[in-house]
């Protein structure tokens, strides 16, 4: 018990340290440091969007058109698992052809601009998110600090894996739900989309699914800090799988159900594992309390 209390004494005696330290820092000096992880955020990034604009042929060739190919790999790994499941045609999509257009002089040059610059958020986002840490570190007690431990790993882990699911799963349902939907049945209309509406609706794809995987690091903070518990998660599934299909809606561009569901089905995945991540918290917070009475 008196080791107990010695080892608060001295985080104590650490935290009203920075305390002290940070009181003497005035509204100057905040906006100073927030300059510098500034500038050096906007640097990392400008240097992955010149990198990406110098190869943008093959990375638009290769990346950003590919998954309105009906060669990208998602279209046959997917009919071979159909298969293997003796599932038939089930899984198999319809080839899709999708020619852009643009109808402005300055449309291609701009759309590479927009693909260097969301693309360089992506690849830079570890780095991104390691300066905000850096910025609100001095903020955190001790204690604050050591349950942050892996926290930029598990971000970008997170990040990655739902910008990878928009791209290789969402985005080949959605480019071939649209490109094979029709309108009337003289043949009066022709589907035709923009360069810009592709770039677009692709992006919106891979950031909204690569920020709605952060949900299970948004649920550890939270448990954390103390605004939300496992009961509380529990209590509240129901509202929680609305809110998840009006997300699903509203990250898919396309209508149809399939994109929704493909999108809600690892979400509410998702929801269920905060639940346990939180409850998980809460028997740390119990075991602690426990030791501490």
């Amino acid at each position: 018990m008196a080791e107990g209390s010695q080892r608060k004494s001295f985080f104590n005696r650490i935290r009203t340290g920075k305390e002290s330290v940070q009181s003497e820092m005035s509204f100057i000096d905040h906006l100073e440091a927030l300059r510098w992880h500034l500038v050096r955020a906007v640097i990392v990034w400008l240097v992955a969007a010149i990198a990406i604009f110098i190869n943008i042929d093959w990375i638009f060739d290769n990346i950003i058109y590919a998954p309105a190919r009906s060669t990208f790999i998602t279209y046959s790994t997917l009919c071979d698992i159909g298969h293997k499941l003796h599932l038939g045609q089930a899984l198999c999509m319809p080839p899709v052809n999708i020619p852009l257009q643009g109808n402005t002089i300055s449309g291609p040059f701009m759309s590479a601009l927009s693909i260097s610059m969301i693309g360089a958020i992506i690849i830079a986002f570890p780095y991104l998110f390691w300066e905000l840490w850096k910025f609100i570190k001095p903020a955190l007690s001790p204690k604050e600090i050591r349950y942050s431990r892996g926290s930029i790993f598990w971000v970008s882990i997170c990040f990655f894996t739902g910008a990878a699911f928009g791209y290789f799963l969402l985005a080949p349902f959605t480019f071939n739900f649209l490109a094979n939907f029709t309108l009337g049945t003289i043949g009066a209309y022709k589907y035709m989309p923009t360069l810009d509406d592709y770039i677009d609706t692709l992006n919106q794809i891979i950031l909204g699914c690569g920020i709605a995987f952060e949900l299970p690091v948004l649920a550890y903070v939270l448990a954390k800090i103390g605004i939300i518990s496992a009961s509380f998660l529990k209590k509240y599934r129901k509202y929680a799988f609305v809110i998840i299909l009006i997300l699903a809606a509203v990250i898919t561009p396309s209508p149809d159900w399939t994109s929704q569901v493909i999108v809600a089905i690892p979400l509410l995945g998702l929801y269920e594992i905060s639940v346990m991540i939180a409850a998980r918290v809460d028997k740390q917070k119990a075991k602690a309390e426990k030791e501490w009475s």
